[in-house]
């Protein structure tokens, strides 16, 4: 690999244009991205800020945009961002591109998708992301990070330094790990919020700051929970608390929760999960990757999960006609499950 590093961003949405502003000073970067998304990539360049005050604007000029698989061809990384459920196009279309021994990291939803490109890849080096925080479009080409964490990877020899140097100077530390698969299990229970959010209508601090939301989302992970233990999968912890203690934490009142979980509330007032913004747009969420997994996985043990099954339905029901849920109604619903 050059010193710096060729990185392509195949999928570049939410996720991968945020990851491709930050490391644009440090690496060369290629966006690969659906026509509308490059057209506005082209039109207005492209913009990255966080919570922090960070912002930091690359000129149309300074872009390399492009929008079909064989950008690919030349780069040491390939960062794949796509929706899940695009997993296998996305990898059939690499497959015929790629040269053998690059490397390639998902940085997406779901527990499956690492899997899956390593067998449409058997000549890459396919490693397991993870991203921690949210990221909302506030304006045409402007990615904005509205929540804290830190970037997580399978730990490889496959990692050179001037990768690793590339994410650390952009502000986006990579670390590595060695039970990512445990990891991605911890981000999909945290994840079981997408759809109360989207539902919801609200953004993601105010939605988490009131008691009857933070109550639903206790009854989803409870539920996931029992799941995953019966299938012997052990989350890793990645907040303050083990995922086993979040659902007595969120139920918890309101003055007890602020103060004991603040951290929890470290978020932008305007952040909402990335299936609010799927639902607005009109494209299919990815509820199958996230509750979906406890429902089939639960099946899969012998086990039911209907709390995390009705609220893929309301969610599928909700792509055709979108209706905002009050809490205590949806609470009462997932509790008649």
């Amino acid at each position: 690999m050059t010193a710096t590093p060729r990185i392509a961003i195949y999928g570049a949405g939410m996720i991968g244009n945020y990851l491709g502003g930050r490391l644009h000073a440090r690496a060369h970067v290629r966006l690969i991205a659906r026509p509308h998304v490059a057209a506005s990539l082209n039109q207005h360049g492209l913009t990255t800020s966080d919570l922090n005050g960070y912002r930091r604007h690359v000129p149309v000029a300074a872009l390399n945009v492009a929008t079909q698989p064989d950008a690919a061809r030349d780069a040491d990384v390939v960062l794949v961002t796509v929706k899940s459920a695009a997993t296998m196009e996305a990898a059939h279309e690499l497959a015929d591109v790629l040269t053998p021994g690059t490397l390639v990291i998902s940085f997406q939803n779901g527990v499956h998708n690492t899997a899956d490109l390593r067998a449409a890849l058997p000549d890459c080096r396919v490693l397991t992301g993870m991203v921690p925080f949210n990221v909302t479009q506030p304006q045409p080409a402007h990615f904005h990070q509205g929540s804290s964490g830190t970037l997580m990877v399978e730990r490889s020899s496959a990692l050179p330094p001037s990768l690793l140097a590339a994410f650390g100077a952009s502000g986006l530390t990579l670390q590595q790990r060695d039970d990512m698969q445990a990891v991605l299990w911890a981000k999909l229970l945290i994840n079981l919020n997408n759809p109360l959010n989207a539902l919801s209508g609200l953004p993601l601090r105010e939605e988490l700051a009131q008691h009857a939301w933070r109550q639903c989302l206790a009854l989803l992970q409870r539920e996931g929970l029992q799941v995953v233990k019966a299938a012997g999968i052990r989350p890793a912890q990645l907040t303050a608390l083990p995922a086993r203690w979040l659902p007595r934490v969120l139920s918890l009142p309101n003055a007890v929760f602020h103060r004991l979980a603040s951290r929890m509330l470290a978020i932008d007032p305007l952040a909402r999960s990335s299936m609010w913004d799927d639902l607005q747009a009109g494209r299919r969420t990815e509820v199958d990757y996230i509750n979906g997994e406890i429902v089939v996985l639960a099946k899969s043990k012998g086990m039911r999960a209907p709390m995390n099954a009705r609220i893929v339905a309301l969610i599928r029901e909700a792509e055709q006609s979108y209706v905002r849920w009050e809490a205590t109604a949806l609470l009462k619903t997932l509790r008649d499950s």
